[in-house]
């Protein structure tokens, strides 16, 4: 088998010389009474709380009798994938964004400096909006995906993957994501949404 001291050698005093950061709370399980207690528990554990509030707020919204969402959301366009169907619906939050204008300029250069000066204008637009909606929805993904982590490290969803084959707790194998909201964080968010 190939090694290469140097590196091997070099993550292990990294490791013992790094201060390690105080570990954020794994999971939470006293009992929420109030809406301000759901948001201080998603706040004890998220760096996106706010984020990660409206992704439980949208579950909770489109989950059935059983509290469970996936692993397709019916929408106008046919079937798509939970995790897409959160993505898309939080987009607009980025609108205004400095990151997103700045995706957007540099996603315009690279299309325009690679397609050069013969190209059609329309075609460009094309390319650079579905450049564009790829980047965007690739973010957008591992976004959705970090606060779903964080909300089941709070307690108050469950995640497994369904698919081709059987339920199964890991991703793969052409399986997506369920994710089953608690049910006191459904009698929260309810009683809260009348």
């Amino acid at each position: 088998m190939f090694y290469q001291a140097d590196l091997f050698e070099q993550s292990r005093c990294q490791a013992h010389s790094q201060p390690r950061s105080p570990a954020r709370p794994t999971r939470i399980t006293a009992p929420l009474t109030s809406l301000a207690e759901l948001v201080d528990r998603i706040s004890a554990i998220s760096r996106r709380p706010r984020y990660a509030l409206l992704v439980l707020d949208l579950i909770a919204r489109q989950a059935g009798t059983d509290g469970r969402v996936g692993p397709h959301v019916p929408t106008d366009q046919g079937r798509v994938a939970v995790r897409d169907w959160l993505c898309s619906a939080l987009s607009p939050l980025a609108k205004r964004d400095c990151r997103r204008l700045a995706l957007i300029e540099a996603v315009r250069s690279e299309v325009t400096s690679k397609a050069g000066e013969a190209a059609d204008p329309h075609d460009l637009e094309r390319e650079i909006d579905a450049q564009l909606q790829a980047r965007i929805t690739r973010s957008g993904r591992t976004s959705v995906s970090r606060a779903v982590s964080d909300l089941v490290k709070a307690g108050l969803l469950r995640r497994h993957y369904q698919g081709y084959r059987v339920d199964h707790p890991n991703r793969g194998a052409q399986r997506e994501a369920v994710y089953t909201i608690t049910e006191e964080a459904r009698r929260i968010l309810s009683r809260e949404g009348r």
